[in-house]
């Protein structure tokens, strides 16, 4: 057996065991287990080992390889120099603990006394026992969690401080003078009793302490010097002291003095809680009666108050300091069997006090307080404590709670108390949204709860585990999202006339410039999505409230209560109805209601459900398991957010099979409550509708086929019967025309795509639909006679109110059928011809003629939102984030969901006269008495020169009234030709197409293309050009010319037979917009197949832009002018630039000759730079004969005194920073490409007139002075009167002396700008001459100036100065002269030279 190493073993030794070792082969190891006496076989335990062995142990060891060397991290960023000094090193980056040590500074001892310890009896201390320390009271306890050992240490220090107190009673008994020191401890053997004590055993300062003083009774010398300080107030009067303390604070730092505040307020505090209720009693009334000290702090406070509020010191309430509440005032007594009411606590029973009284009325603005039902409470009403109204927050006097406080307690631990804040913050929020507090509240009440956070608040209450605060906090976000009123006029609006399409209800776009991107290259730059993410979660709130809940996760919230909490049955309503808002959003929020998993599945599961029985109670429990038609309603809102959400509904979500089963089943036998078995009838046609105008569910139309045409049948029983009808019934025969209504523009269409399916194209089409045009021509005589019978019972008193909301679908219906009758096949023009004289015969003329009508056309003008721009003023509370519709105020100044609102009607039966007279032009003149009444040629004349507002809150209702008006037109320009009556009003109907045009939304851009391609241009509508206009302008104009330049008579023929290519230049200019105009033309064709979405574009304006006209030449100017690359200008300019330039120009020439109520939205400034394009985008354009000839004539137009007097340059022109931009860049361009040309030369003259800024005519006069060689406009040419420019005198000095050097220097000569020339002398014969009292510096530059002029060599030059009268622009020289100079210039120029000179002749 080998031996163990033994620590004297050299290394041979070890290697000779080890080889000993490896040659006896022997286990390295052995593991010897010990048995487990407790079990029974212990002897076989003893017979059995566990070997452990080690397996691919190598015989020989490894060599041992050194490991690699550690590399420190920072190394490499240590920079070194080759000549650096290592021991400099070493010193930088010693850290030797004298390196430490060599900083520290002792603390100045030499003053502080010194304690000997006290002499006690025992060696040790005494021992601590738990009995001793939890038997004494609680007073004496400290504040915190303290071992018993610190417990017992600070009891003993506690009641040595008590007797050194009570040694020095004496002391604080005597008065301030008299103390006697020598009775103070000092010499005390204590060590517990520091100088701190030493100080509070008197009535010494609270912040100075005498640390610091260098001798060495500093205790005793703080107290003198706060003993002189005593008396030194004790002698000075109350007013005094004010003042000296105003002083001081006027001094001092405020945070030093807010610091001495602080301090004194935890001292007071401390000092308080220290001490018993008794105690404080009478410290605070001896506090109040003789402490000069307090009552200066409460002087102080109050006068602070009094110096914010405005108001004297002395008239304002002092703070009133009421005592503790003691068990006497209790209004209930506290007993003994109360659960911890053994102790009182004052502080915790305040509430139970009565409020205090309330302070005198004032004028300023208090805080809105609220009621728990909403209503704002005056200040000045005085209510009774028992409602609940009143509680101890800042004003405790008033009754009711600030949002402030609501905010507060939505965060309590209490349930009922955040279920009361929240439900209080709901009533608050319906209430706003009402407008009711638009008049009593200076702010909008929503914008402050929105800043505040309220969103969040209510996402949080959204969490809470507490069904009935879950509640409160959907009640509260359904009245602060959905509008009741919005929603039913959405609803009312869906079967007229393109009545399914919506403008999303997105907030204004707000552009911010992102300053990370400026300067990098496009790939780098974040993605519009990108950057949507990178926002935080309140900057995308306070964009969009409901982006912000979206990004929140409040869509799996909700879906969490429908599914777990399955709240009561208002609940479930305002999750549906928020849900059905959020979709409204966009396209994108209705994406994503539909993604959220479970969330739909768990709607139509729950509340759409296959099967249900009767509930026997009146008031169901629980709509789980019951049809809700807020539910079917959700489908279809979905729906119409694009035909993919469509389908997913209909094959994802089981939408055909809940359509068959709420279509089929009457609502009589649906086992529900008649009016939601109506409402869920009527939501399921319209979804069924949707998805028709997407040429979807078609197939479920043919099943149906026989169940539709006899609800078709069916639907003249609301005028055939004399009983009443519910609106609720009428709702539903309406959904179900616009359903037969869109089915028959699908199968119009269907012909169209077998064809493109035939083609090679035919890949691109979509599939053809399921239904054809045999499916649907069987509706049209049922509906035809439905028609007759709804006109019949106009003469009814008790049908006409039905028969007037029917007819408007009927006449929808057979406009959609006539429209795609005409292009199939099977289409028959000999018997259409004959349908359509019976149909306008037995209908249509009737229909016209009748009073009910007639009674709603007299209604045009006081009903429109175009010709009463006030009806779209909102009567709530707006906020930006959270837009809306605001038909509240709609529906009270305008009865939009009643049968006698002069739009749907109207608006469908133009559309119906405009098709049938597209196919028989026969019948057209059996319209014109229609169009030729006064109600409709006075809305027409109304509307010429208005400007509505655009916004959400109108938009919707415009859209619907550009319907009215475009139709209206439509059939006016074909009337027109025909019949001479309409002709003579053809200008108006021009005039208002033109307005129309600026006015169209986005989503309207097929009828922007129709007014410019048949009636903005049109011959027919511009009848100046045959009655002898031209030839007028011309004799106007005829004096006013140049010879060589032909009059506005001329060019105006020449642009009225021009007027095909000027259509062609225009519609070439709106090719960008081409994606728009045909999605905008399938939906209003009716091509359902190709409609991609029922919500419009984002509402941020007209389509147009207001100065449309001017377009080609913006075009021009931003492809020729600046590119963004390499900044360098093109020279040569597009193809057909030319004839484009002159095209605008020819029709900018017609609209100011003939409409100029038409251009009457573009500011003058705008006008003029946008003309001034001509001159920039090319360097010979503007030198081109037509080009010359027109803006020549424009230009006139523009400077005619009316016009002149309102162009405004200090404004800047839409479009660019400011006018002078352009006209440094015009000054630019004159210098370097004008070749003198007059007409550039006028629009360079025309900003220098003296009304306008200085800082143009510097820039002119300055940096471009070269540009007056060349500027040579004469006094005929220019068409602006020369006393624009000379009047008033120039005060600008700077300018004067830019003036004189020009002149003396020759830069400005009367041969080279005439003009010009005589404006300098002008100014500077006033400015020298001038007898004015004025500063200083301008009476040395005015005498200087003189004397100059006096001893100028140019003669000419100085007597034009000198003897310049007045400006005349038909004289040779541009203005008179006198003969000799005035005696009174003649003594100014004397006693500036200081002789007596006598006058002179020229």
């Amino acid at each position: 057996m080998l031996r163990r190493p033994k620590p004297t073993d050299s290394e041979a030794d070890l290697l000779e065991q080890q080889q000993k070792f490896l040659t006896a082969g022997s286990r390295s190891v052995t593991v010897v287990k010990r048995t487990d006496k407790r079990r029974g076989d212990v002897e076989a335990q003893e017979n059995r080992r566990d070997v452990v062995t080690i397996e691919d142990l190598p015989d020989q060891i490894p060599t041992l390889t050194p490991a690699p060397p550690k590399k420190s991290r920072f190394k490499n960023d240590r920079v070194r120099f080759e000549d650096e000094d290592p021991e400099e090193r070493l010193d930088r980056h010693d850290t030797h603990i004298s390196a430490v040590l060599s900083k520290i500074i002792e603390r100045d001892t030499s003053a502080v006394p010194v304690y000997l310890p006290t002499f006690t009896g025992t060696a040790f201390p005494k021992v601590l026992h738990r009995s001793v320390v939890e038997s004494e009271g609680t007073e004496k306890r400290p504040r915190g969690r303290k071992s018993i050992f610190a417990r017992q240490i600070a009891a003993q220090r506690g009641n040595k401080e008590g007797a050194h107190s009570l040694n020095g009673a004496g002391i604080k008994d005597q008065s301030c003078g008299d103390t006697n020191f020598a009775s103070l401890p000092l010499e005390s053997m204590d060590t517990e009793l520091s100088t701190t004590n030493v100080i509070d055993a008197v009535n010494a300062p609270l912040l100075v302490s005498g640390q610091g003083l260098g001798i060495a009774n500093s205790a005793i010398e703080t107290i003198k010097i706060h003993q002189e300080n005593q008396r030194k107030l004790q002698a000075m009067s109350q007013s005094e002291i004010l003042e000296e303390q105003r002083m001081l604070l006027a001094q001092l730092d405020p945070r030093l003095v807010d610091f001495v505040r602080s301090q004194k307020a935890q001292m007071r505090k401390s000092s308080e809680s220290a001490s018993g209720p008794g105690e404080q009693e009478v410290s605070l009334n001896k506090s109040l009666s003789n402490s000069t000290a307090s009552a200066l702090d409460y002087t102080t406070q109050a006068q602070e108050t009094a110096i914010e509020d405005g108001q004297n010191v002395e008239n304002e309430n002092l703070a009133v300091v009421q005592p503790p509440i003691t068990e006497d005032e209790l209004p209930i007594k506290p007993q003994k069997e109360w659960v911890h009411m053994d102790k009182l606590e004052p502080e915790k029973l305040e509430w139970t006090r009565d409020p205090p009284p309330k302070k005198q009325s004032t004028k300023k603005a208090m805080q809105a307080r609220f009621n728990f039902a909403g209503t704002l409470i005056p200040p000045t009403e005085d209510l009774p404590t028992h409602l609940g109204l009143h509680h101890h927050g800042e004003e405790p006097e008033l009754a009711g709670y600030s949002l402030q406080e609501l905010f507060i307690l939505s965060r309590s631990q209490l349930n009922q108390q955040r279920n009361l804040a929240v439900s209080t913050l709901a009533n608050v929020l319906t209430k706003a949204r009402a407008g009711e507090y638009t008049s009593s509240l200076k702010n909008s009440v929503l914008s402050c709860l929105l800043d505040a956070g309220l969103l969040f608040l209510l996402r949080f209450s959204l969490d809470d585990s507490v069904e009935a605060v879950m509640s409160a906090a959907v009640h509260a976000l359904h009245a602060l999202l959905v509008s009741t009123d919005d929603e039913e006029c959405l609803d009312n609006a869906f079967p007229w006339l393109l009545g399914t399409a919506t403008f999303p209800l997105l907030p204004t776009s707000q552009e911010e410039e992102d300053e990370d991107d400026e300067g990098m290259d496009e790939s780098m730059k974040l993605t519009i999505k990108e950057k949507e993410d990178n926002k935080t979660d309140p900057n995308v709130a306070r964009q969009d409230v409901v982006k912000g809940f979206l990004k929140m996760q409040g869509l799996p919230r909700l879906r969490y209560i429908l599914e777990v909490v399955r709240p009561s049955p208002q609940v479930v309503l305002d999750i549906l109805a928020l849900l059905i808002r959020i979709a409204r959003h966009s396209t994108a929020a209705a994406i994503q209601i539909l993604d959220c998993p479970r969330l739909m599945h768990t709607v139509v599961s729950e509340f759409l459900p296959g099967s249900w029985t009767l509930h026997t109670s009146q008031t169901a429990s629980s709509l789980y398991g019951l049809p809700v038609a807020l539910a079917m309603k959700l489908l279809h809102v979905l729906a119409s957010a694009g035909r993919h959400a469509c389908a997913r509904i209909l094959n994802s979500l089981g939408g055909k099979e809940l359509l068959a089963r709420f279509v089929v089943v009457e609502p009589s036998e649906m086992l529900l409550e008649p009016s939601e078995a109506l409402r869920c009838s009527t939501e399921a046609l319209k979804m069924f509708a949707v998805a028709a105008s997407y040429g979807q569910a078609c197939s479920l139309y043919k099943d149906l086929y026989p169940v539709l045409v006899q609800r078709l049948q069916s639907g003249n029983r609301p005028c055939a019967s004399s009983e009443a009808v519910t609106p609720l019934e009428l709702d539903r025969v309406r959904a179900l025309l616009v359903l037969l209504t869109q089915v028959t523009h699908t199968a119009g269409c269907c012909e169209e795509l077998q064809r493109g399916l035939g083609s090679s194209q035919g890949s691109e089409c979509p599939p053809p639909p399921p239904v054809s045009w045999s499916h649907v021509t069987g509706l049209q005589p049922t509906v035809i006679g439905l028609l007759k019978g709804c006109v019949k019972a106009l003469d009814n008193p008790g049908q006409m109110s039905s028969a007037l909301v029917l007819i408007p679908s009927y006449l929808l219906f057979m406009e959609a059928y006539y429209s795609q009758l005409s292009q199939q096949s099977s289409f028959q023009p000999v018997h259409c011809l004959q349908e359509l004289e019976s149909l306008t015969s037995d209908v249509l003329m009737p229909l016209i003629s009748h009073h009910a009508i007639q009674n709603m056309t007299s209604r045009f003008r006081s009903s429109s939102m175009i010709c009463n721009p006030a009806l779209s003023a909102v009567g709530w509370e707006v906020v930006p984030s959270l837009p809306g519709l605001g038909c509240s105020k709609l529906k009270t100044t305008r009865n939009l969901t009643g049968p006698n609102f002069p739009l749907p009607l109207p608006t469908a039966l133009f559309h119906l006269l405009n098709t049938i007279t597209s196919i028989h032009k026969g019948i057209t003149k059996r319209f014109s008495s229609f169009l030729l009444s006064d109600s409709v040629l006075n809305y027409l004349r109304s509307c010429v020169g208005v400007t509505p507002p655009v916004s959400l809150t109108s938009a919707w209702i415009l859209r619907h009234e550009h319907h009215l008006l475009y139709l209206l037109l439509r059939l006016a320009h074909k009337l027109v030709p025909v019949d001479p009556e309409v002709a003579k009003h053809a200008s108006l109907f021009h005039q208002v197409s033109l307005a129309l045009l600026s006015w169209l939304l986005p989503g309207s851009e097929h009828l922007a293309h129709e007014l410019m391609s048949t009636m903005i241009f049109s011959h027919s509508l511009l009848p100046e050009g045959g009655s002898g206009e031209p030839e007028v302008a011309a004799l106007a104009e005829l004096q006013l010319q140049e010879k060589t330049l032909p009059g506005a008579g001329v060019l105006l023929h020449d642009a009225l037979l021009h007027l095909p290519y000027i259509r062609g230049c225009f519609l070439t200019h709106l090719a960008h917009m081409e994606p728009a105009v045909l999605a905008s033309r399938d939906r209003y064709l009716g091509r359902t197949p190709w409609i991609r979405s029922h919500l419009l574009p984002e509402l941020t304006g007209p389509s147009l832009p207001s100065d449309w006209p001017f377009l080609p030449l913006i075009s021009l100017y931003e492809r020729m002018g600046f590119s963004a690359g390499g900044g360098q200008q093109v020279e040569s300019l597009p193809v057909g630039s030319l004839e484009s330039v002159t095209h605008c120009l020819q029709w900018l020439l017609v609209l100011e000759s003939w409409r100029e109520q038409a251009l009457s939205v573009v500011p003058p400034v705008a006008k003029l730079a946008r003309l001034a394009c001509v001159f920039l985008c090319s360097s010979d354009l503007f030198l081109e004969r037509p080009v010359q000839e027109l803006m020549w004539v424009l230009f006139r137009g523009l400077t005619r005194p009316d016009r002149l007097e309102a162009l405004e340059l200090g404004s800047p022109p839409p479009g660019l920073a400011s006018f002078h931009d352009l006209y440094s860049a015009l000054l630019a361009q004159y210098e370097a490409v004008s070749f003198g040309d007059p007409l550039f030369g006028c629009f360079m003259l025309l900003p220098l007139q003296r009304r306008y800024s200085v800082t143009m005519r510097l820039a002119a006069f300055g940096e471009h002075i070269g540009m007056l060689r060349s500027l040579g406009v004469s006094l005929q040419q220019l068409p602006i009167p020369l006393e624009k420019f000379t009047s008033p005198m120039e005060d600008s000095l700077p300018l004067l002396r830019l003036y004189f050097r020009a002149l003396v220097t020759g830069a400005l000569k009367r041969n080279w700008c005439p003009v010009l020339y005589v404006v300098a002398v002008a100014h500077l014969n006033a400015f020298i001459f001038s007898q004015d009292a004025v500063a200083e510096e301008i009476e040395v530059t005015r005498r200087s100036l003189l004397r100059k002029t006096h001893y100028m060599t140019d003669e000419v030059l100085k007597n034009h100065l000198l003897f310049f009268r007045l400006p005349q622009q038909d004289a040779e020289l541009g203005f008179s002269t006198y003969e000799q100079l005035p005696p009174i210039r003649a003594r100014r120029l004397g006693s500036i030279l200081g002789t007596e000179e006598k006058t002179g002749k020229r």
